[in-house]
């Protein structure tokens, strides 16, 4: 099952935690002091806010899929498009275990094919942490416009 994911940065945790539980009819499935989400069945959709972006406004996007083989499915339509694809293999961010792949859209939009095995306790692994951002990686010239927000993190 292949699932949309959307994630937000905000301002004030607390409030967009009640404008979007408003919203949505439901309550996050996981709140952490700077980041929650939303897992929904109706619209499907994996939707997350977070304090962490440095900037307000659609963070990035992605589809999450279940399987392992869905993920390599997704990976090799994105190859065979000849999109510029990072894989950035197995990682922790937004508080889980993944393993994650990047293509940034025309304008410049970071989007991620991931599978999530497990939950972390951590927001993202050091070995990220050192590289400046736990989640998008920067745009080259030759996939994005020049105004495109990038390098930042999920």
């Amino acid at each position: 099952m292949k699932r949309l994911h959307i994630h937000v940065g905000v301002e004030n945790l607390d409030q967009s935690i009640r404008f979007y539980s408003a919203l949505f009819g439901a309550e996050p499935v996981k709140t952490k002091p700077d980041y929650a989400k939303w897992m929904l069945d109706n619209p499907h959709v994996n939707f997350a806010i977070s304090t962490r972006t440095g900037d307000t406004g659609v963070n990035h996007l992605g589809i999450q899929v279940d399987e392992e083989s869905e993920l390599t499915e997704l990976r090799d339509r994105l190859k065979k498009a000849d999109m510029s694809v990072v894989n950035e293999g197995e990682t922790v961010c937004c508080y889980a275990r993944s393993e994650k792949s990047w293509v940034h859209d025309p304008s410049g939009i970071p989007w991620e094919a991931y599978r999530t095995m497990e939950d972390a306790e951590i927001f993202k692994a050091e070995k990220t942490e050192a590289s400046g951002g736990c989640c998008a990686p920067e745009a080259d010239s030759a996939s994005c416009a020049p105004q495109a927000k990038t390098g930042s993190c999920c």
